[in-house]
């Protein structure tokens, strides 16, 4: 029995190694060539150069202000709290974060004090439990003259 099984082996492990061999010289006498226009290389740096503009402006950060409208333990709430913020000021960005074990809705993107406090005067109308401003790091604003156009 247990000769059988040596032989198997060995006829199974010479097979194996035949057909690897096989592969190696059918992938060895195969040659990919690829054709491209030299323009290609051009365009690619256009766009890598757009895209590092964009990207780096597009993320501009500082110190700023915004709007804590619900600190809760129930994930509902918040996300009721959030819907009701696009219904009513869909120009104010949200941001629902959790931090264990509360979720807290934070709107808005203020560079100035006043400005936050104008909106807390407005969602103070829909959120009686308090509106609260906090100082936080925000999102700047993009110029848009300063980005070049992709095309």
């Amino acid at each position: 029995m247990k000769l059988i099984i040596y032989i198997s082996v060995l006829i199974f492990s010479f097979a194996a190694k035949a057909q690897d061999s096989t592969l190696k010289s059918s992938v060895e006498n195969n040659n990919v060539i690829v054709h491209k226009d030299p323009r290609l290389d051009l365009l690619i740096k256009k766009q890598i150069e757009i895209n590092e503009v964009t990207s780096r402006d597009a993320r501009r950060i500082g110190k700023g202000y915004r709007l804590l409208v619900v600190n809760t333990s129930k994930r509902d709430e918040a996300i009721e709290a959030k819907s009701k913020v696009y219904t009513y000021y869909p120009e104010l960005k949200s941001y629902l974060i959790y931090q264990s074990p509360y979720f807290k809705l934070k709107v808005g993107n203020f560079k100035d004090r006043k400005e936050a406090e104008d909106y807390q005067n407005k969602l103070k109308r829909h959120f009686p439990n308090g509106v609260f401003i906090m100082n936080d790091v925000i999102e700047l604003k993009l110029d848009t003259e300063k980005v070049p156009h992709p095309f």
